[in-house]
C-alpha cells in the first residue's frame, strides 16, 4: 500500500519527467491499486474476489461522486487530502485507470501469495 501511495504522488510531481502514457494514466491507476491493497489488509481472511469488487465499488463510487459539484463537498475536495481521495471532476477514462490499477494489485497479489505458498 505504501509503495502505491509513494508511487503516485511521484508520478503527479515528477509527471514532467515521465512518458505521456504514464504521466497521464500511473496516478490514478496507483491510487486504485492502493485502494485494492487496503481492502484487501482489512479483509485478509477473505477472497481476492471481495477486496477486488469492493476495490471496483469504492472507486467507481468515488468517481461517479464527483458528478455531484456542491459548495461544500467542493470545498472539501479543495484541500490536498480531500483532493487526492475525492478528485474534482468526473472523466469516464478514470474508470478504466482504476480497473486497470485494480487488475494490477489483483496480479501482484497473486503473485506474492503463489511466492509465499510455494517457498522454493
Amino acid at each position: 500500500m505504501l509503495a502505491a501511495i509513494l508511487l503516485g504522488l511521484a508520478s503527479r510531481k515528477y509527471s514532467g519527467r515521465l512518458p505521456a502514457f504514464l504521466a497521464d494514466n500511473a496516478g490514478d491507476a496507483l491510487w486504485a491499486m492502493m485502494v485494492y491493497f487496503g481492502f484487501r489488509f482489512l479483509l485478509v481472511h477473505k477472497s481476492i474476489w471481495a477486496a477486488l469488487f469492493l476495490s471496483l465499488l469504492f472507486s467507481f463510487g468515488i468517481e461517479f461522486s464527483q458528478l455531484y459539484q456542491s459548495e461544500w463537498i467542493n470545498e472539501i475536495r479543495g484541500t490536498l487530502l480531500g483532493g487526492l481521495i475525492l478528485g474534482h471532476g468526473f472523466l469516464a477514462v478514470d474508470l478504466v485507470r482504476y480497473a486497470a490499477g485494480i487488475a494490477a494489485g489483483v496480479v501482484v497479489d497473486w503473485l506474492v501469495g503463489a511466492f509465499f505458498k510455494h517457498p522454493a
